[in-house]
């Protein structure tokens, strides 16, 4: 996005990571501004969404791309697992959406990605997390209908496994490159992960004018992964079979 020119309001719960990412995100030229937020408390996100536009001068997009989980399989997970889930993936693009609709009538229109994964259109175990994603999905298509009469667009992308400095699939492929090395071949025709610029550059299409007559779409970007959200305790290199 910034690439692309765009100011940007970015969001985390680290000092650190903010600073940091804000740092490298000013040296295209563009203006940052860094929010210390938790997208899991409904007062932080009204909040953020107040000072985004106050700091940027108004807001034109929204990339909802917070996720993650808590629990395993359903006998072993709690309802407050499911509960976090739920709120660090649907929820917090409900929420996200909501509180920056206003500001999005205010300046005429707007545009939306919220981010899924394709665990949202295939079984995958366990089940909290895709059933979190696969709402997502729905999420972006019905209120695709309802924000049109504001001018507003709102689309999903479904990523499949996306290697990133940091992320799990990066951890793995340290401690276990021979069984990363298989993954990659039996799951992927490429023979590798995507890349998380891969991911970026669908989004910046889509919240650009150049996307002006596409909503309510779920994208996936994915690189034809074989069965994503399938994977049985052999396709994962990790300890327990789960990402």
């Amino acid at each position: 996005m910034a690439g692309e020119g765009c100011d940007i309001a970015i969001v985390a719960r680290t000092q650190e990571t903010l600073d940091k990412t804000a740092a490298e995100l000013r040296e295209t030229g563009v203006r940052v501004i860094a929010i210390k937020a938790d997208v899991t408390d409904p007062d932080d996100i009204r909040r953020m969404m107040a000072e985004g536009s106050a700091g940027l001068g108004g807001l034109d997009i929204l990339i909802a791309n917070a996720g993650g989980q808590m629990g395993g399989e359903l006998l072993e997970s709690t309802d407050e697992d499911w509960q976090f889930t739920l709120d660090i993936n649907l929820l917090h693009a409900v929420r996200s959406i909501r509180a920056i609709t206003p500001f999005f009538k205010d300046r005429g229109g707007g545009s939306i990605v919220v981010v899924s994964s394709v665990t949202g259109a295939v079984a995958s175990v366990p089940a909290q997390y895709g059933a979190a994603k696969a709402a997502e999905l729905y999420l972006a298509s019905a209120l695709a209908m309802e924000l049109a009469q504001f001018n507003v667009r709102i689309n999903a992308i479904a990523p499949g496994s996306i290697m990133f400095e940091g992320g799990g699939w990066a951890r793995r492929l340290e401690e276990q490159p021979e069984a990363m090395a298989d993954f990659a071949n039996r799951q992927f025709p490429f023979k590798r992960l995507g890349r998380a610029d891969e991911i970026g550059d669908v989004i910046a299409f889509l919240v650009s004018a150049r996307a002006s007559w596409i909503t309510g779409a779920t994208i996936p970007v994915d690189g034809a992964q074989v069965n994503p959200g399938l994977f049985s305790p052999a396709d994962l290199p990790g300890p327990e079979g789960t990402d």
